[in-house]
């Protein structure tokens, strides 16, 4: 049996790729990985066929045309044989004693018939710069090892949300929850970390720094100017997430995932503010106004909740170009604190 189907979207990937697969495959025939070649005009495929001629039982490669990262992760998706499903891009890796622990969890999980619909470990931000790390974890949000329903999780607060990063689902839950990511767009994990959470009913935090999250390319998605250019990237993610769930099948859920996707939601949209606003133009004030009225137009409700009960809420308090200065301001804080940039 595999246990986990690793996917790895790789566009032009040939510098950093062997890192990433190296750490997948300490996992050994407990584990599937599935290296999608996103149309690279560099040796990604030819390096990808090394590993799958290497290791056959292990390593599959999909070639395919250019489609973004979120084209990548549907391929995955759709080839997966592994009972749980986890992205792992390119550039990023695994750190391989938590990897072994969490297939060892799961196959105990396994034998006692109580597998949970979702994993969450924590991840790291590896800093090229300096060498140093930045560790994110939810230790205080989850009891560690323990499987529970949502109405055991403690409410989070300001920036804290749970990041790609930090998922492990069932890949039958995911399949049963109809993601498909669009193609040829950014922030795509965004989608994958939100949308999918009201089909989770059992989980399990394991308190394990489990990814790892590279920090020091110039075209990475975080980089602040790549975000402003890409903002009507970010708008299109945005208004998926918006359109999944309304705010009737929010409140029915747990009342520790309700409180959590309302948080969520909250922090996306000012992310999303962030993006469109982080430059100034006649039309990026627009595109904003036509943010807010696609969701009233939608669910009155759900806009009410996010533009007067949220952060986004606070956020839209303040005057035009003040509003800007605070949004940049407080990613620019994020930054230093994380070391985004």
């Amino acid at each position: 049996m595999k246990y986990i189907t690793f996917t790895v979207p790789c566009y032009n990937s040939q510098d950093y790729m062997r890192k990433s697969i190296e750490s997948l495959l300490v996992g050994g025939e407990d584990v599937e990985i599935v290296i999608v070649n996103d149309g690279s005009k560099d040796n990604t495929l030819g390096i990808a066929r090394e590993y799958e001629e290497k290791y056959p039982t292990i390593v599959r490669v999909v070639d395919k045309e250019n489609g973004g990262h979120g084209s990548g992760v549907n391929a995955g998706l759709s080839l997966a044989n592994g009972l749980y499903f986890k992205v792992v891009d390119s550039d990023d890796w695994v750190d391989e004693d938590a990897c072994l622990k969490l297939l060892a969890a799961i196959k105990k999980h396994a034998e006692e018939d109580n597998l949970p619909d979702l994993y969450i470990v924590n991840y790291v931000y590896e800093h090229s710069a300096d060498n140093t790390r930045y560790f994110s974890r939810y230790n205080k949000k989850f009891q560690d090892g323990k499987i529970c329903t949502w109405d055991k999780v403690k409410p989070f607060r300001f920036s804290l949300i749970l990041l790609m990063h930090a998922l492990v689902y069932k890949t039958a839950v995911l399949r049963g929850c109809g993601v498909v990511l669009p193609e040829h767009t950014f922030y795509v994990d965004d989608i994958i970390s939100y949308n999918p959470l009201p089909c989770t009913k059992k989980i399990c935090y394991l308190n394990l720094d489990f990814y790892r999250y590279f920090i020091g390319r110039a075209d990475q998605s975080v980089n602040l100017p790549n975000m402003v250019k890409r903002y009507d990237q970010m708008v299109r993610v945005m208004k998926i997430m918006l359109g999944r769930w309304t705010y009737k099948e929010i409140k029915a859920q747990p009342k520790g995932l309700r409180k959590y996707m309302f948080h969520a939601l909250g922090c996306y949209m000012v992310t999303t503010m962030l993006f469109i606003l982080g430059e100034y133009s006649k039309e990026r004030k627009q595109e904003l106004k036509e943010l807010w009225r696609f969701l009233k137009e939608r669910d009155k409700r759900l806009y009410a909740k996010l533009r007067y009960r949220s952060y986004a809420g606070i956020a839209m308090l303040f005057p035009g170009k003040l509003r800007r200065a605070v949004l940049v301001g407080s990613y620019k804080i994020l930054c230093r604190k994380v070391k985004l940039g």
